[in-house]
């Protein structure tokens, strides 16, 4: 842990790039230690002038699509023209599982090795809330540290998608081709969250099924309603492992943000992901301190809801009464 009476020292160094610094600055403001809370907010606090200046690209996808390599391929691309480059993760399974970001950063081993590549596992824990409120700070932390671009990947399943959404910028939804059944087992609150789908692994034998997986998303895509006001997403072929089509999907995002910055919705879009951000603090800050105030009355109605004494509903009523 970083020395958390020096905060001056710790902001400065993060400042001039140190990515030791970045490091220990996330560590910091991950910990639920009562003793780091008031360090943490003071690091946020003395950081917040110099954040903002990163494109921020969230990024999901089905199991199997090849996350890891298409972060590396883009990764690379960014660094070798001199772009600084961070990746976090939002995964709220990672308590139960281990999750899957560990395993990714040994599989990115040239993106790791980069001098201008940062790559940071997402914290354990089980509320989604709590990791991405930690993962929003990590983001301004990077931001704060000189990264030109932060990749935000869920690795988590649920309302993760949702969370990476409102505090990104561009979000890319990450595919494979099925045979055909390219719709099935994918919901459609994730599609209508994309400002564009990317069919990875279009190489060799599987060029024409992803060109065909990629028009029926261009289908799908031109009947649903933009996330974005005044823009319409696309649906895009890549092959990760050959690095071919990456630098198209580049300058789709960088299209995205120029067209998005004249417009003013990137603007109001950054004002939102900072309200965003107060309500997912603010609903961690009351849930800490209810149950630091009401821990064991809290205990007593789990028992009672699990051994089916009372009703939910019946037991909350009582529990906030």
């Amino acid at each position: 842990m970083a020395n958390i009476h020096d905060i001056p020292k710790l902001a400065g160094r993060l400042l001039l790039g140190d990515r030791a610094a970045l490091a220990q600055a996330i560590t910091l403001v991950e910990s639920r230690a009562a003793k780091h809370r008031a360090p943490a907010r003071e690091l946020m606090q003395a950081i917040l002038p110099h954040t903002g200046g990163a494109l921020r690209v969230g990024l999901t996808g089905t199991p199997g699509a090849g996350k890891s390599t298409f972060i590396e391929a883009l990764g690379m691309l960014l660094c070798q023209r001199g772009q600084k480059v961070a990746v976090l993760a939002v995964d709220p399974s990672s308590s139960r599982s281990g999750g899957s970001i560990l395993g990714d950063k040994t599989r990115m081993e040239d993106l790791s090795r980069h001098a201008h590549a940062f790559i940071r596992p997402s914290p354990s824990g089980s509320s989604l809330g709590g990791v991405a409120a930690r993962t929003r700070e990590a983001l301004l932390l990077c931001e704060a540290g000189g990264y030109d671009v932060v990749l935000v990947e869920t690795v988590g399943v649920g309302q993760s998608e949702t969370a990476v959404r409102t505090m990104t910028d561009f979000f890319l939804l990450l595919q494979i081709s099925g045979g055909g059944d390219e719709l099935q087992g994918i919901k459609k609150g994730v599609i209508e969250l994309a400002d564009a789908i990317v069919v990875n692994k279009a190489d060799g034998d599987n060029k024409l099924r992803a060109e065909q997986a990629r028009m029926e998303y261009s289908k799908v895509l031109h009947f649903l309603q933009p996330f974005t006001p005044g823009w319409q997403p696309r649906a895009l072929t890549c092959s990760a492992l050959e690095a071919s089509g990456i630098e198209e999907i580049w300058q789709l995002i960088e299209g995205f943000r120029d067209q998005m910055t004249e417009s003013g919705v990137f603007a109001e879009r950054r004002r939102e992901q900072n309200v965003d951000w107060f309500h997912s603090l603010l609903k961690a800050a009351v849930m800490d301190r209810f149950t630091a105030e009401h821990g064991a009355r809290v205990g007593e109605m789990e028992r009672a809801v699990k051994q089916g004494e009372l009703p939910v509903s019946v037991a909350l009523d009582q529990l906030l009464g």
